[in-house]
């Protein structure tokens, strides 16, 4: 692919794409390049619709079909500037099931169970302000601003800033992780190398083993700290627009998600069972 390969990553970082979503991009256009052994100029839109029935006849996930074909029309509509090929290309409907929820007291044990304290601060920071694991990784010790009591969250998804809450716990996380750091550059949570910050994915290892040792089964990954939030949130009371801006969602049809896992607010609904007079004991006795 060469010197294609360089201006799609060169258009993915133009068009301020998340550094993940570049990654699986130029992923998937390297794998659909190599199966033709060819240079992508040459194929017709036959060629590209047999690559994606490929991947379907090899059971590759719905999902994986649809980030291929995503990457295949960026190719083709931005940097190929041959977008008549891919306008008719189909995404397949993917399932979206949804997310384990963990309760509070989970989440007490989850991060007690944290071996790192530095890696507490930033899941707690996940958790109690509702960012994107990468987001609160990215923090630059001027973002806190405990005089105000808020957090300032740059770049976001979209590429859009926003302001979230501070806590007052942790608030007081963060000056004793700074008390017992001291980081010398502008990152908050800086990584190996200098002027960078913390890998997601070191986070990712930590919370790994943490809910090892805790002993919790449920499917967790940093970003269910997200989803915790914002149904703690919603279970406390919070208005549903103020989820939206907090956790930054475009559509207030991405927050209305959390309508479908708050369990809290389902068993306060009375059944219209309740109304009805039914004689006691076991039904055909």
């Amino acid at each position: 692919m060469g010197t294609i390969h360089d201006r799609m990553a060169e258009d993915l970082r133009l068009k301020n794409y998340a550094t993940g979503t570049r990654t699986q991009y130029l992923r998937c256009a390297r794998r659909f390049t190599d199966f033709f052994d060819g240079s992508p100029l040459r194929l017709s839109e036959a060629n590209i619709r047999s690559f994606l029935v490929h991947l379907t006849e090899q059971k590759a996930a719905p999902a994986t079909v649809k980030m291929h074909v995503a990457s295949i029309r960026f190719l083709y509509s931005v940097t190929l500037r041959q977008p008549a090929k891919v306008e008719h290309l189909l995404l397949p409907k993917v399932a979206h099931p949804l997310p384990d929820i963990l309760s509070s007291a989970e989440v007490g044990e989850l991060l007690n169970a944290v071996a790192s304290f530095k890696h507490r601060v930033i899941l707690m920071t996940a958790y109690g302000a509702g960012m994107r694991i990468g987001e609160a990784c990215a923090l630059t010790t001027t973002d806190i601003d405990s005089k105000r009591m808020v957090i300032h969250v740059r770049n976001g998804k979209r590429g859009k800033d926003r302001y979230v809450m501070l806590s007052p716990v942790l608030l007081s996380a963060l000056r004793e992780y700074w008390r017992q750091f001291r980081p010398a550059g502008a990152e908050l949570f800086p990584g190996d190398k200098p002027e960078t910050c913390i890998s997601t994915n070191a986070v990712r290892a930590a919370l790994k083993q943490a809910l090892k040792k805790a002993g919790i089964k449920k499917r967790v990954t940093p970003h269910s700290l997200r989803h915790a939030f914002a149904t703690h949130l919603l279970e406390d009371g919070a208005d549903i627009r103020v989820i939206q801006e907090l956790l930054g969602h475009g559509s207030i049809r991405s927050t209305a998600r959390y309508t479908h896992v708050s369990t809290k607010h389902i068993a306060k609904t009375k059944s219209p069972l309740d109304r009805v007079s039914v004689n006691g004991g076991a039904t055909g006795a």
